[in-house]
């Protein structure tokens, strides 16, 4: 039944449980029991993922890899400006940090223009920037995992199959946007504190919108239905997580591909896969940045898979880092720095100084003691 609802809220977002309980076959009262269950046990959130590109902003994939010692200080360096959405550790191609940012479009070069600071002022050994399309997130795939047994498949010799014989001429159903430019939509400053709310929480009542501004309920809604008839939303996100954490491991993966068409036909089938958690596309090239979500004794079937698909010439190159979920720092997107008037503020002098002032700190404290992270007991 759970799985059922699941599917029927990412198929219809999280909103409407009348329609969610229609779409599953099920009684009102059963879903919206079930539902609240899982939310309140911490198994699922809903939230929405706004289109950036219509409110102005471009998102942009970072890594960090910091100087020796540096390493706090960078990842509060990466969220100065204001506009990142998560900073999160990482190990492998990158060792230091993986961050997301939502930046206004016009600013875009000053922002790698700050991330250059980062190596002139030595926090940083270096960075990568990759500026992304929109993001595209999946449920996962319960078509292979046995409610019976309580057990997923991992059937990894079909899906290699599935990757290496998908048809190249396949377009993606949202692909058009990967490569297009997206024309900015009217919005004003209440219209991103509804964004961000929902960001929050993509089932925040309207009566509780209708309360932060202080108008009636029917007002509130048809603010909301004039948010989703312009494109501001650009999907509802299902956070669930398929296997246990304390065995699991996740990671950012980036596959090129030789063409469009190649990456886009594989986007198909990658939305398939139980691992795969979301993907983007990067701008300027044939890649996606795909977060995949794997236990841990199956990741080296991945770079198997990885491998064969670059020894077949679907893949030109691949890579990835290890992401400590355990630190992932999130707010949502900078909806402050915005007027109706003035349009997004970003000022690099600002953010300059203040990071200069970072770190004439850091020398004056560089002898303070560590701080530890506290770990779960484990058991032989």
């Amino acid at each position: 039944m759970n799985v059922k609802i699941i599917n029927a809220m990412k198929k219809n977002g999280p909103r409407n449980l009348q329609k969610i309980a229609q779409i599953a076959g099920l009684k009102y009262p059963t879903t919206y029991s079930r539902i609240s269950k899982l939310e309140d046990g911490g198994l699922l959130a809903t939230w929405a993922q706004p289109n950036f590109s219509k409110l102005g902003l471009s998102r942009a994939i970072v890594y960090v890899t910091p100087m020796a010692g540096m390493d706090a200080l960078a990842r509060e360096a990466l969220k100065v400006p204001g506009y990142w959405l998560r900073v999160t550790r990482c190990m492998g191609e990158s060792n230091g940090y993986f961050s997301i940012h939502a930046v206004p479009t016009a600013n875009r070069q000053d922002f790698q223009q700050y991330l250059d600071h980062l190596t002139v002022s030595g926090i940083a050994q270096n960075y990568r920037i990759y500026w992304t399309g929109e993001q595209y997130t999946m449920v996962p795939n319960f078509d292979y995992y046995d409610a019976k047994l309580g057990k997923w498949r991992f059937e990894w010799d079909a899906w290699l199959k599935k990757l290496a014989d998908a048809s190249e001429g396949k377009a993606h159903k949202t692909g058009a946007s990967w490569s297009m430019p997206v024309e900015t939509a009217e919005f004003d400053e209440r219209d991103l504190v509804i964004l961000k709310e929902l960001m929050k929480n993509g089932r925040v009542k309207l009566a509780e919108l209708a309360k932060i501004f202080g108008v009636t309920l029917p007002a509130a809604k048809y603010r909301f239905d004039n948010i989703k008839k312009r494109g501001l939303i650009h999907e509802y996100v299902l956070d669930i997580l398929p296997y246990a954490p304390d065995v699991s491991d996740l990671y950012e993966v980036r596959m090129d591909f030789k063409s469009e068409a190649l990456m886009r036909s594989r986007a198909e089938v990658l939305g398939t896969l139980p691992f795969v958690l979301n993907y983007v596309s990067l701008r300027g090239s044939n890649s996606l940045s795909v977060r995949v979500y794997l236990p841990r004794g199956e990741m080296s079937n991945l770079i198997t898979l990885l491998s064969t698909l670059a020894r077949m010439g679907v893949l030109t190159n691949f890579s990835y880092v290890w992401l400590d979920y355990t630190t992932i720092q999130a707010q949502t997107f900078a909806y402050k720095d915005y007027t109706k008037r003035n349009g997004w503020h970003y000022d690099n002098r600002v953010y300059m100084a203040k990071l200069d002032g970072m770190v004439e700190n850091m020398a004056k404290v560089r002898g303070e003691a560590a701080v530890f992270q506290p770990m779960s007991p484990i058991t032989a």
